[in-house]
């Protein structure tokens, strides 16, 4: 193994590959959905962090409580995992810049590969990130 690799800890970015919480924003019990099988996946493996489900149409998700924004949730999250249409995607990106998230992974279809509107979309993603950023 690499001594200079560092596989867990307090690096740049252990908040993607080691967080101690996680936002999965999109959350949802709809079987087959990308949101249900991502949050099974964490309840369901060796993820120790807190998990924190949010969707503002959800009281719980999976017996946990569900937050309807991340400005709500109880701490600042290391991650964010961003499972819902890519029209919804640039202001929860701002939020999560807002909310203090160190970190964002946005698992969503519908941008450069639609053409120009997707491209859109990334722009509009970018400049909403940049402006959470500087408040």
């Amino acid at each position: 193994m690499n001594s200079n690799v560092k596989v867990a800890g307090s690096g740049p970015l252990s908040c993607f590959f080691s967080p101690a919480s996680i936002a999965l924003i999109g959350a949802t019990d709809r079987e087959g959905s990308v949101g249900s099988t991502i949050l099974r996946n964490l309840l369901g493996h060796s993820y120790q962090g807190r998990i924190y489900a949010v969707n503002p149409n959800r009281e719980q998700v999976s017996g946990l409580p569900c937050y309807a924004f991340v400005c709500a949730l109880p701490e600042a999250v290391d991650l964010a995992i961003v499972v819902t249409p890519a029209s919804t995607v640039p202001q929860l990106v701002a939020e999560c810049v807002s909310a203090k998230a160190k970190a964002v992974i946005v698992i969503s279809a519908g941008f450069r590969e639609n053409g120009p509107a997707g491209v859109a979309l990334e722009k509009q993603i970018q400049k909403s990130y940049t402006a959470a950023r500087c408040d």
